[in-house]
């Protein structure tokens, strides 16, 4: 069963694409900060990392930025989630090792 980390600071967020990912056959986990989020990554080595961008302290940008550098945490996909719309917002996320 392939493991999915959520790392987004919206409980009603978390909890609708938890629900989605489990009926899809999914273990998912969840942190509510980037901060808490690069440390689950490090320590269950998730299957792909699901980030929100808008966070307090350490935006998605800067999360996706540091797991991509990080040798324990560089090869898991990280998907970007946001409502912004913003092309340059795409770039940057991708720019900082998102895979989409």
């Amino acid at each position: 069963m392939a493991h999915i980390l959520i790392i987004d600071d919206s409980p009603t967020e978390v909890e609708m694409l938890t629900r989605w990912l489990q009926k899809g056959g999914f273990k998912v986990t969840s942190a509510s900060s980037a901060e808490d989020g690069i440390t689950a990554a490090k320590r269950d080595r998730p299957d792909l990392v699901i980030m929100d961008v808008i966070m307090p302290g350490m935006n998605g940008f800067q999360a996706t930025r540091t797991l991509s550098k990080d040798a324990d945490t560089a090869n898991i996909p990280v998907l970007i989630v946001t409502t912004k719309a913003m092309e340059s917002d795409r770039v940057w996320g991708m720019r900082q090792g998102a895979k989409d």
